[in-house]
């Protein structure tokens, strides 16, 4: 018997002074069997971090032609492709050439540094394409967040992000790995 995704809600209220984003969320996550609580709080911040009203969750890790999140315009085109984790170059060369814009957040701590050393000079050649680190002990930190039911907060100034539910604060300092100079997002 196949085992079932496990679903998680959010109630997320996000103030970005960056972008002057202010807006409240009610999410539903997917976290598919194989997903740790790690990466299904990575996706969550992803959100928070490029917040619009058309951004949505991709149908998990299950599908290959998706990501973990992205942002179509009116017209179906692909805006914005947000991966988390460690994506193989090949997909990443391959969402740029389907979407204006690819942010890959990564994370994994020392797995990290050696995936961006291993990919690094391939993919700084996508100019349309935005890396951004978190350090190990962050996306540890956000999986303590985790819970079938969240009431979250998340403020973004500076460049730096806070999500909290009440009783623990995660400071968010993303590393800037390669940046395509846009503003859109933190």
């Amino acid at each position: 018997m196949a085992l079932k995704a496990t679903i998680f809600k959010a109630d997320l209220q996000i103030a970005d002074m960056d972008r002057g984003y202010y807006g409240g969320h009610a999410l539903t996550l997917a976290r598919h069997p194989s997903e740790t609580d790690e990466r299904m709080m990575v996706r969550l911040l992803a959100f928070a971090l490029f917040a619009g009203e058309r951004l949505a969750f991709g149908r998990g890790l299950s599908t290959e032609d998706e990501p973990a999140l992205w942002l179509k315009d009116l017209t179906g085109a692909i805006a914005l492709w947000i991966e988390v984790g460690l994506p193989d170059e090949r997909d990443i060369r391959k969402a740029c050439g389907r979407a204006d814009r690819v942010v890959v957040l990564c994370y994994g701590g020392r797995g990290a540094d050696l995936w961006w050393e291993q990919n690094r000079a391939k993919l700084e050649r996508l100019r349309n394409l935005d890396v951004m680190g978190l350090p190990a002990d962050t996306s540890k930190e956000l999986a303590a967040l985790a819970s079938r039911s969240m009431t979250l907060q998340c403020t973004i100034q500076d460049g730096q992000a806070w999500l909290t539910d009440g009783n623990l604060t995660v400071p968010i300092n993303p590393v800037r790995l390669q940046e395509t100079g846009r503003d859109r997002g933190c």
